[in-house]
């Protein structure tokens, strides 16, 4: 039986994935973030109020002193690498232009990678990428993945990585100008730690060490999680309805001694914060029905929608989203999906700029 079909059944929430679609102008969309970080303008929907308009370095007036700010540590690894196909089984030389995109390592010498023209790669084929990492096609993906392994392994091929690629900015970014040398510290936050991730998680780009140093002062704890933001960034909602979409599962890490304090924090009343979707979502994921979080070690494929009841996230903070995506479905589940389309539709008409580069919403979660 069909997901759709499963949902009508046991009436789980069905909605129609065109309902999170609308119009954002192209000039609103940001190829380069705000200079300092922390200027980057922050629209706040709370529920029931109006709108109200800040800018991120007025973060410590909307979390309270003992408030637990959640922060993903996540790395980004230089993902995106050029190259050819250098020979091919039993046939002639190669030398069609080749470029991997690495979304998950599966072993300290492979990769999976979504690669441009799939259609010319095959398993067997050898490539060359950069200038020094080779590596051979062992599988390949329906979806324009493949399976790589590279002759380097572990650290000899991070640091070739690191050497040879380059910043893996969103289409909608690439599209327009390639990566440099801006890109390089622009897309990656301050807080930065465990290397695995091929997409920044984007509300940690907006921090500055002056402005996390304001919020200790004023009493907010931080705390980090890690989850390696892959695939499920760079894959579209092809299904018609939310219940029959599938998210693409991502490595995450939450420790026995940040849930503790967790659990202590929200046992005394008050808030976690989440900076970003993929905070959220791993919190969620490492939450029981009760609320209590519990150490988490592996993959997340969590997809939140209209419908879903939040269990341990109070306040979110995030940027602004594309069309038709989950993290705008998120959103709305958190926020309302009316409220976050009212808000979308303020924002545009304010100039506010979206999607990696753009500003941000705090959001505080509707009542469930």
């Amino acid at each position: 039986m069909r997901w759709t079909a499963l949902a009508r059944v046991f009436n789980l929430p069905l909605m129609r994935v065109d309902q999170f679609d609308f119009a954002l102008p192209e000039r609103l969309i940001a190829l380069r973030p705000a200079c300092p970080r922390d200027r980057a303008r922050m629209l706040v929907v709370r529920p029931g109020a109006p709108l109200e308009h800040a800018t991120i370095c007025d973060l410590p007036r909307f979390v309270r002193a003992g408030d637990a700010l959640v922060v993903n540590d996540t790395k980004v690894i230089r993902a995106r690498l050029f190259g050819r196909r250098t020979a091919r089984p039993g046939g002639p030389e190669g030398g069609a232009k080749i470029e991997v995109t690495l979304y998950r390592r599966v072993a300290p010498d492979r990769f999976r990678a979504f690669a441009k023209p799939a259609k010319r790669l095959a398993p067997g084929d050898a490539l060359r990428l950069g200038e020094t990492i080779e590596a051979r096609v062992v599988e390949r993906g329906p979806g324009g993945d493949v399976e790589l392994v590279f002759a380097m392994s572990g650290a000899a091929l991070d640091a070739a990585i690191a050497r040879d690629g380059e910043a893996p900015l969103p289409p909608y970014i690439a599209g327009k100008r390639r990566a440099d040398a801006h890109d390089a510290a622009d897309y990656q936050t301050v807080y930065a730690r465990e290397c695995g991730a091929v997409a920044a998680p984007t509300a940690g780009l907006h921090f500055t060490p002056e402005l996390l140093a304001r919020m200790a002062d004023s009493g907010i704890a931080r705390e980090s999680l890690t989850l390696h933001v892959g695939a499920g960034t760079f894959l579209p909602v092809t299904a018609q309805d939310t219940a029959d979409h599938r998210m693409h599962p991502e490595q995450a890490w939450l420790s026995a001694e940040v849930a503790a304090r967790l659990n202590a924090a929200r046992a005394a009343g008050r808030n976690i914060v989440a900076v970003g979707t993929t905070v959220a979502r791993t919190l969620e994921a490492a939450a029981d029905d009760s609320g209590r979080l519990h150490p988490f070690a592996g993959d997340i494929s969590l997809f939140i929608a209209p419908g879903y009841r939040f269990k341990i996230v109070d306040v979110l903070l995030t940027n602004f989203h594309l069309p038709r995506s989950t993290l705008f479905m998120l959103v709305s589940a958190f926020a309302g999906t009316t409220a976050m389309k009212a808000a979308y539709a303020d924002a545009i008409a304010r100039n506010y700029r979206f999607y990696s580069y753009g500003d941000a919403c705090l959001l505080f979660r509707a009542a469930q």
